[in-house]
């Protein structure tokens, strides 16, 4: 495809049938990438943790501990995270409801820890986890380092916030996430943004060192169904400095069967030029193949 760049952004918008609402203005035009390696190493925000482009996600319908990774069993499981570590995945994300830490320690035994990053997630909501006590930050983590086998987690984030006040409402377990990055047991802290108006009070909390933000070029499980709305606030995370992953790219798994709409999702979420990573839940060494295709045909446009 032999496109300039503002042609490529204008393809993706158009994908998405954002034109007609100035969806141009709302993305610009985006700075050429110095690669187009879909597993190209990236800063995540200022956190110092460097993340592959691609990540791979453990949490397709994720609930209760149980996802569809899970239910996969051991030896798929195991066979699709060390496709994805070979072709270059240096991101695994997880959380408590997946029910997938002990999966990918077992997975990755034997590779260097250095040489990946885990994000995962602690869930505070009532039900999701077998449990009905919401402990101390510190009483997850334990339990999170165990079962992943590391010293260190990489990311953990408080997972699924759905309101604009959710700093007072989880302050406390906020002091607690700090506590553990001072002591070293995690190298940063963040939220996981289920709503427009948490997203725009994580650009402006000092705590916030990453996001995991929905993007895709549909709406499709976004935040706010217009995705004109919700890209400014994702530049915004970008601009104060914070580290973001995008999710749902694929529409939580509608776009499985819809090739050209997973590749106008992965051209909008680089055409934001904001979004440091991409989390895509695949369930198959295949799937993992495909999205790397997608992403390098993304990044050739942006480059013609």
């Amino acid at each position: 495809m032999n496109l300039d760049r503002r042609e490529f952004v204008t393809g993706a918008l158009a994908g998405a049938g954002l034109l007609a609402a100035g969806g141009l203005e709302a993305l610009a035009q985006p700075p050429a990438p110095a690669s187009t390696d879909p597993f190209q190493m990236r800063k995540l925000g200022k956190t110092g943790i460097k993340v592959s482009l691609i990540g791979l996600g453990t949490g397709m319908s994720g609930f209760n501990r149980q996802s569809n990774h899970t239910r996969m069993g051991r030896e798929k499981f195991n066979k699709l995270v060390q496709h994805a570590y070979e072709r270059g995945v240096r991101l695994f994300d997880c959380a408590d409801i997946y029910g997938t830490h002990t999966y990918l320690a077992e997975a990755l035994q034997g590779v260097p820890r250095k040489s990946y990053a885990i994000s995962t997630k602690i869930w505070y909501h009532q039900g999701g986890i077998p449990e009905p006590d919401r402990p101390e930050p510190r009483v997850f983590v334990e339990r999170f380092l165990k079962e992943l086998k590391t010293d260190t987690i990489d990311l953990v984030l408080l997972h699924c916030m759905q309101s604009g006040d959710w700093q007072s409402q989880m302050e406390r377990q906020m002091e607690g996430l700090e506590e553990l990055k001072r002591q070293k047991v995690i190298r940063a802290h963040g939220v996981s943004i289920h709503n427009l108006d948490a997203m725009r009070a994580a650009v402006v909390s000092k705590w916030v060192d990453s996001c995991h933000v929905r993007i895709n070029a549909f709406g499709d499980s976004m935040d706010d169904r217009d995705p004109e709305k919700v890209v400014p606030v994702i530049k915004d995370l970008s601009k104060a400095g914070k580290g973001v992953i995008g999710m749902k790219l694929a529409g939580e798994g509608r776009y499985r069967n819809a090739p050209e709409k997973r590749l106008a999702s992965v051209r909008y979420a680089l055409a934001t030029g904001a979004v440091d990573a991409m989390v895509v839940g695949c369930e198959t060494p295949d799937e993992i193949d495909d999205f790397a295709a997608l992403t390098r045909q993304a990044l050739e446009g942006m480059n013609a």
